[in-house]
């Protein structure tokens, strides 16, 4: 009796064991690609719009920076443009002296060449107005010449100003695609630098679960596969899902050391990601189960 009730008892557990193993494939945790957002810029953090569980747009302007001392900056140099756009008007007004002075000499060339013909002016006084003459014209070139060096100094400044237009740019942060907040590294009222983390967020809409199998089972996966994905619904029952076979590994490795036991982590394994679309129970870190 004890021999029957001994052999029933081993057909139950092999029964039991074999369900286990044909429930299931592989196994592994729902992942997700994480993206942090940091500062382009230093200054006080005036605005932080996000908390951790938010769901936000792409976008969405998430944190503003402080831009007082760029926006002084932008106004030096329209200070500075002024200025030098009034040695233009200086210039401009040298140049129309010269000009007057030009046209009197010529006024007075033209005398002195009448006088010439009568005999009342000599050679000398004609080559004399006619030297002055080339003096000031080379005082007008000379002068205008100036108007380079000034136009420079305003292409500087006007180069200057697109960089720091782009910096107060900077200071307002956008979310770069949709997700939700998963933490935060700063808070308003403080300080912040160029590259320092604000938060961190994901698009938790598809996780993706990382699975391990064997050679054995690799014949049976293919990229764009449609398979059931299992999830704890209770303790007692699971909750199946579609996924979608998106990724596999080209390389062999050993299990990862989360499998308990030893002879089970010195396996070779592939690396399997299953995209799963999240209808709002599965979570990062959670684990998953899959059959192929």
């Amino acid at each position: 009796m004890k021999y029957k009730l001994l052999i029933l008892t081993i057909t139950f557990l092999a029964f039991g064991c074999k369900n286990d193993t044909e429930e299931s494939d592989a196994f592994g945790n729902f992942e997700a690609e994480t993206v942090i957002v940091s500062s382009e810029s230093a200054g006080k953090i005036l605005q932080l719009n996000v908390e951790k569980g938010q769901k936000i747009e792409a976008e969405f302007v998430s944190a503003l920076i402080d831009t007082i001392q760029i926006q002084l900056k932008l106004v030096q140099i329209d200070a500075q443009k002024a200025a030098i756009n009034s040695r233009k008007q200086s210039i401009n007004s040298q140049i129309a002296v010269f000009e007057e002075q030009k046209k009197n000499m010529q006024t007075n060339e033209v005398r002195i060449l009448k006088m010439l013909v009568d005999g009342a002016a000599t050679q000398k006084q004609l080559d004399d107005i006619q030297g002055q003459i080339k003096v000031i014209d080379k005082q007008i070139v000379s002068t205008k010449t100036q108007f380079t060096s000034v136009n420079k100094e305003l292409e500087v400044l006007d180069s200057q100003k697109p960089s720091l237009i782009d910096q107060i740019e900077r200071c307002t942060v956008k979310s770069p695609a949709t997700g939700t907040i998963l933490e935060t590294y700063a808070e308003q009222g403080e300080l912040t630098a160029p590259g320092k983390p604000l938060f961190k967020m994901a698009n938790l809409d598809e996780l993706t679960l990382k699975v391990y199998v064997s050679g054995a089972q690799l014949p049976n996966v293919k990229i764009g596969q449609i398979i059931d994905v299992l999830v704890d619904k209770s303790e007692k029952e699971n909750q199946t899902l579609s996924g979608k076979i998106n990724w596999i590994s080209s390389e062999a490795e050993f299990t990862p050391k989360i499998i308990q036991t030893k002879e089970e982590r010195v396996k070779l394994v592939y690396a399997v990601k299953v995209s799963v679309k999240n209808d709002g129970t599965l979570k990062i870190g959670m684990p998953g189960e899959v059959k192929f």
